[in-house]
């Protein structure tokens, strides 16, 4: 069982930055795929960025460019740095864990574990 608790969010005007964080519980973490999802109102979850235990990433070319994912696996810890936010960014946040180590799905069912969310608003 794999518990994760997200932090991070906030209000921030557009241009600004974020970092979230996300900080899961267990020992198995590092042999995880991270993945951060978001939902804004109106919209279905969407898939944002993923990243692999050995740190590789991908990302969905609506934030490339723009957000970062990192992990820390000696804190068990995964991070979503968000920069030249739009307003159409704002949403509830959630990382997520695939137990599977090289997943390449974006699909928000084939991820085992997920956080509360955080939310994150980004005005005009």
């Amino acid at each position: 069982q794999v518990q994760l608790v997200e932090s991070g969010g906030g209000l921030v005007q557009a241009g600004g930055s974020l970092r979230l964080s996300c900080a899961a519980s267990g020992r198995t973490f590092s042999r995880y795929t991270m993945g951060w999802f978001r939902h804004a109102p109106g919209k279905a979850r969407e898939f944002v960025a993923r990243t692999w235990p050995t740190g590789s990433t991908f990302y969905v070319d609506a934030v490339k460019g723009r957000f970062a994912i990192s992990r820390d696996n000696a804190k068990n810890t995964v991070y979503l740095q968000m920069g030249s936010l739009k307003p159409e960014d704002t949403a509830v946040y959630y990382c997520a864990a695939d137990s599977t180590p090289w997943s390449l799905t974006q699909r928000e069912a084939d991820y085992d574990y997920w956080g509360q969310g955080t939310q994150v608003t980004v005005s005009e």
